[in-house]
């Protein structure tokens, strides 16, 4: 969302610092490799990727359309796996990095999201498996699990689906977008520098939806 991005450059320059915006549909390799070149002439380096980006399509199994598979596959999953490949020889390179991806407790599985759980076990393999072959050059590559957190996109939820979402919820409250942000703050810390190839889960407890 580029509109939401431009917000947010304009708050870091009122605080002094520096922040560029550029939108790109990360399902692209060449739109993910045009946002790196700007990042990279405007900064000359990148030390931190978190991919986020992220959507939704449900439907059972049986309802499901081929369209509605590719398009949360592509989006959750190859969108990490571009991003990621196209920072990395920049990380490489400066023998420093910390990647983080956001999954969702969706990818312990849940019915009527056979898609966005299969992309956010994916994230979570992708993560395993790029830790693996970033460690020896000291790039950190974790993962982020949320649970059900208060956004303007769980607004739409009625108000019974929250409600049992919660109830399996041991601290019986929904997460707050502080609680993610403070988990990358951690993972893209020197905090974690010896930390890599893990998946926390800011679930409130939950293990599954």
């Amino acid at each position: 969302n580029l509109e939401t991005a431009q917000e947010t450059v304009k708050l870091v320059h009122a605080q002094g610092g520096q922040a560029m915006a550029h939108g790109a549909d990360v399902t692209r390799a060449k739109e993910v490799k045009d946002m790196i070149d700007q990042v990279i002439k405007g900064w000359g380096h990148v030390d931190i990727l978190v991919n986020n980006a992220g959507d939704i399509r449900d439907a059972l199994l049986t309802k499901m359309s081929e369209e509605d598979w590719d398009f949360v596959v592509d989006l959750n999953l190859k969108g990490s796996f571009l991003c990621a490949r196209a920072v990395a020889p920049y990380m490489i390179k400066q023998g420093y990095g910390k990647i983080v991806n956001i999954s969702s407790m969706a990818y312990k599985g849940n019915a009527g999201q056979v898609n966005y759980t299969s992309a956010k076990a994916g994230v979570v393999g992708l993560t395993q498996a790029l830790g693996f072959e970033l460690a020896r050059y000291r790039i950190n590559v974790n993962c982020i699990a949320p649970g059900l957190i208060e956004t303007p996109r769980t607004d739409i939820l009625d108000e019974k689906t929250k409600e049992r979402i919660i109830q399996k919820t041991p601290m019986r409250c929904m997460g707050e977008v502080n609680d993610i942000a403070n988990a990358v703050l951690f993972f893209v810390s020197d905090d974690s520098k010896y930390i890599t190839r893990q998946t926390i889960h800011v679930s409130g407890g939950m293990e599954s939806f």
